[in-house]
């Protein structure tokens, strides 16, 4: 006799999720749905739709091997309630289930949904990150701030991840000033793994191309993992090709190279597919091996050890009105060329061009690129937001909101970041080769030709002088505005509020 239905998520693929094993085979039934309600509550990328519920089949039928009841509702089913708590609602009544196992799901609407069920639900703790949310909420206690270096070092110690006793490998915590080469001519950039679609998959391309062809993104090629024998793949070819010359160019931008030498592992970690922790050991024990340097490593394990885990602990412990912040008060909406539209800023056109074709883009094209300039503009962050977690394939808020609202536009004032990211067109020329081809000049500082990042930089400076001025990390910023004679002062902002106004109007710029 059934007793209760266990709940799986399409980002819990993992065969040792915390509700199963809190579970019976003999008596418990998995429900597994493919649900409008999530794959429409923002129009996400159709290559993200396409990874979720190809991935989701394949695990489905790893759990029946396991020997476990299955309930699995796919998109088209036309007994397909549309919702979770209505499939959850379906299967009780088909199977005599009084109660709910779930693991916690990773975002606020989910967790306020299932609380909500009108049958019984028990929640238990995702225990597939490195730390809980308890362990989070411990470290936090009592600071003035959270910065993820000193929560990084702790998860170092905890874990003796590349420690040599109670001293970090290499004689430094972290070794970000190694990590910010620009890119050079003949950099031979290895071929990310690609996998041809089985028949499976296939089938679920049908069916979002079907459903959300008209959604923004480029649907083929799909050449994603879709189980976790292939994720193990993708992380082995990564530290065997790429991860060596991972740290030199992690912040490297170029034309034509999606990916240059990062992992590609990000939308695998998110479904469940890769263990974070199993990842970290990996890339350690290349270095341990003489297969990588210390720079490589060290940075490539931050971002998960640290970075991941962190805005994890943010997201949860901020709460869910957090991706609502606004302290910068900006409001101007989203351009038309976050979607496609034209632009003559080649920064732009060459990030939202490969996010529309792949799915992906790395942190440096996000944070400093199409986050920077919404910055830097005053766009409206919450719809920063959805537009980054609708474009995504490794979007889910949890991990997007805290990069988006915090890190990227600030919005939080300062719970995140320090200071505001934000920069001139100097940088993204120095990381990249984008202003070569670029119908504006880098090297302009004021005019019609000027590059917007040069004006719309000195713009945000400017607007927001009451807040930032005494910010110790930002004083040299306003000791060289002001060092600025006035005449060349108004002169810039006066093109910003030039050019700002062009964008407002709808024109291509």
């Amino acid at each position: 006799m059934v007793t209760r239905l266990v709940l799986v998520l399409g980002d819990q693929l993992s065969l040792n999720l915390s509700s199963l094993r809190e579970a019976d085979k003999a008596r418990d039934v998995v429900v597994m749905a493919e649900v409008a309600q999530e794959a429409e509550y923002v129009r996400h990328h159709p290559k993200k739709i396409a990874l979720v519920f190809a991935a989701m089949r394949k695990f489905a039928r790893k759990l029946e091997d396991d020997g476990w009841s299955l309930g699995y509702t796919r998109l088209d089913d036309p007994e397909n309630a549309g919702s979770l708590v209505g499939e959850l609602l379906r299967r009780a009544e088909e199977t005599g289930a009084g109660e709910i196992i779930a693991t916690e799901p990773g975002e606020w609407r989910l967790l306020n949904t299932l609380t909500d069920a009108p049958i019984p639900t028990r929640l238990v703790p995702d225990d597939r990150f490195i730390a809980s949310r308890k362990r989070f909420e411990d470290w936090a206690a009592g600071r003035k701030a959270l910065r993820m270096e000193y929560f990084y070092r702790e998860m170092r110690r905890e874990t003796g991840l590349l420690m040599e006793g109670d001293d970090p490998a290499g004689g430094k915590w972290n070794f970000d000033h190694d990590n910010r080469k620009p890119p050079k001519e003949g950099l031979d950039v290895p071929e990310p793994l690609s996998f041809a679609p089985d028949a499976e998959t296939q089938a679920v391309l049908d069916l979002v191309e079907t459903r959300y062809g008209d959604n923004f993104g480029d649907l083929y090629p799909f050449d994603f993992a879709t189980t976790r024998e292939e994720a193990l793949q993708v992380l082995v070819h990564f530290i065997a090709h790429a991860l060596p010359w991972f740290g030199d160019y992690q912040d490297a931008m170029l034309q034509d190279q999606p990916y240059l030498f990062h992992a590609l592992i990000s939308p695998y970690l998110n479904l469940g597919l890769l263990d974070p922790l199993e990842v970290c050991r990996a890339a350690e024990k290349a270095w341990q091996e003489g297969a990588v340097p210390i720079n490589a490593a060290e940075g490539f394990i931050r971002q998960i050890l640290g970075w991941r885990e962190y805005v994890r602990g943010i997201y949860f412990l901020e709460g869910p009105e957090y991706v609502e912040r606004n302290v910068l008060r900006h409001d101007r909406d989203l351009p038309a060329f976050y979607w496609g539209a034209d632009t003559q800023m080649n920064c732009l056109r060459q990030a939202i061009g490969q996010t529309q074709k792949y799915a992906y883009a790395h942190h440096i094209q996000r944070l400093m690129v199409t986050g920077n300039f919404a910055l830097l503009a005053g766009i409206d962050p919450h719809q920063v937001h959805e537009w980054y977690l609708e474009v995504y394939a490794d979007a889910y808020e949890w991990v997007e909101a805290p990069n988006t609202v915090g890190m990227s536009q600030f919005a939080d004032g300062g719970v995140i970041a320090s200071k505001p990211y934000v920069s001139s067109g100097a940088y993204i020329n120095r990381m990249s080769d984008y202003c070569k081809g670029c119908s504006y000049s880098v090297s302009a500082k004021a005019g019609k030709k000027a590059c917007p990042f040069n004006l719309l930089y000195w713009h945000f400076l400017d607007r927001h002088r009451e807040r930032f001025q005494s910010n110790a990390r930002m004083r040299n910023m306003y000791a060289t505005w002001d060092r600025m004679d006035a005449e060349r002062r108004e002169a810039i902002l006066r093109d910003a509020g030039n050019w700002l106004q062009r964008l407002e109007a709808g024109e291509t710029v």
